[in-house]
């Protein structure tokens, strides 16, 4: 008897065991603060999948973002569709706000939470579908993103049990509310001041999960912040629409006087390296190409003013482009995914300058008269060493030449060099005050 005692101690043990080690397990917290791009959908998708694997207690993304794109957003809600953990979206601090993929986000989610001071709503969708333009055509288009949006949002309102109304509202009327006003119309489940309260109100709540539920035991359970990795934080930061648009106009800047002064080299390195890093970027924002086409076009206008004397309407052909190019570069109209005219309007303005400063000095520097080099000897002015009858010496340029003159010379008179035929010079007796005062080797 004590033998099967023993046994079946052991056997209850080594069953509960694993769900010991279930019920131990960590809060996952998952921040975006900022604009939901390609990035921020790897992470946070990493993350829930990382956390299934670890059976973690619950995953929580905080939330602060003006929105982002469809493709990004739909890749966050279909991991949170598949995750066993339940996910909570809470939008926190104060001030902070879910607005428009933001929204569909905490929608989706199995526990929507926000604190006080923040705002869910406007999301109607905004050019997500790429494009722009007008007319019959573009409304039509925009009539069905809109349609699919409602749907999409409703459906995922529909089963999470939420305001399927207030939702369909917020894509259709971009409606927005508090969060007060969310908790009151149930968009939102709960309101929570801080992630510690969250913790302790979700406590023995009862989560509804695909094919069933599970009670949440969140009380002293570790939390665990997770970060991006180093190559997502670098994309993430260049993936600012506003820094991207820096590096690549820096980029075609740097190749710009790389290309007009041959040998300059750092412009070239920085330029080149600055264009990569901005193409690589440009696959995780809403790129206009034809935007970018206008732009390189303003930059080939400008190099060619160098060689071809326009008068500068090269200059100005190449200035509008840039500036066309540039309000067109980003093609979205969420002002999240925007290059900002704060950032756009100095960028081009000192493009332009750099691009006319360099086209100056280059038609300076061509009208410089070349004194170095056999051209530069022709019309200097030099001294005779050895009397020339017709050969003798002449001392120009800082070097002793062997030089003939169709007339004598005494030594010491001054001469001005006619042309040079290998390694000897004609010259002519300087008639003029200004061949006498003209610069001497």
């Amino acid at each position: 008897m004590t033998i099967l005692r023993q046994i079946l101690v052991t056997f209850l043990l080594f069953i509960a065991y694993p769900l010991s080690a279930f019920a131990s397990g960590e809060i996952v917290v998952v921040r975006i603060d900022g604009p939901i791009n390609p990035v921020v959908g790897e992470f946070v998708t990493d993350e829930i999948t990382q956390a299934n694997g670890v059976a973690a207690e619950l995953i929580v993304i905080q939330m602060n973002t003006p929105g982002g794109l469809d493709t990004s957003m739909r890749q966050i809600i279909k991991a949170i569709e598949n995750s066993k953990v339940p996910v909570v979206s809470y939008v926190s601090p104060g001030g902070s706000r879910a607005a428009s993929a933001g929204t569909f986000i905490t929608i989706a989610s199995h526990i929507a939470a926000m604190a006080p001071g923040t705002n869910i709503g406007a999301a109607h969708p905004v050019n997500l579908m790429g494009g722009g333009g007008g007319g019959e055509q573009a409304k039509t288009m925009e009539e069905k993103v809109v349609n699919d949006a409602s749907a999409y949002i409703r459906s995922l309102a529909e089963q999470r049990g939420r305001n399927a109304y207030w939702a369909e509202l917020s894509v259709r009327k971009s409606a927005s509310v508090s969060a007060e006003e969310a908790k009151r119309l149930n968009v939102i489940d709960l309101i929570a001041a801080n992630l510690d309260g969250l913790v302790l109100a979700l406590d023995g709540r009862e989560v509804k999960m695909n094919g069933g539920s599970d009670i949440l035991h969140t009380a002293g359970k570790q939390i665990v912040y997770k970060e991006m990795n180093r190559r997502q934080k670098i994309l993430d930061v260049i993936s600012n629409p506003n820094v991207v648009y820096i590096l690549m106009m820096l980029g075609l800047v740097g190749l710009y006087l790389e290309l007009s002064n041959p040998g300059l080299i750092l412009p070239g390195v920085i330029g080149g390296i600055s264009l990569i890093l901005a193409l690589y970027a440009m696959q995780t924002l809403p790129v206009n190409y034809a935007g970018f086409l206008l732009i390189l076009l303003g930059v080939i206008l400008f190099i060619a003013e160098i060689n071809v004397m326009s008068y500068g309407l090269l200059l100005v052909g190449g200035t509008i482009s840039l500036f066309l190019g540039s309000l067109m570069l980003i093609d979205s109209d969420d002002p999240a995914m925007q290059i900002s005219r704060a950032v756009l309007y100095p960028t081009v303005a000192v493009t332009t300058l750099i691009s006319i400063g360099a086209v100056y000095l280059a038609t300076r520097s061509a009208r410089l008269r070349t004194t170095t080099g056999s051209e530069g000897l022709i019309g200097a002015t030099g001294v005779v060493t050895a009397e020339l009858n017709p050969g003798g010496r002449v001392f120009v340029h800082g070097e002793t030449w062997n030089a003939e003159s169709d007339t004598v010379i005494s030594g010491g008179e001054k001469v001005v060099v006619e042309s040079i035929d290998g390694l000897k010079i004609k010259v002519r007796k300087a008639s003029s005050p200004r061949e006498e005062n003209s610069a001497q080797g």
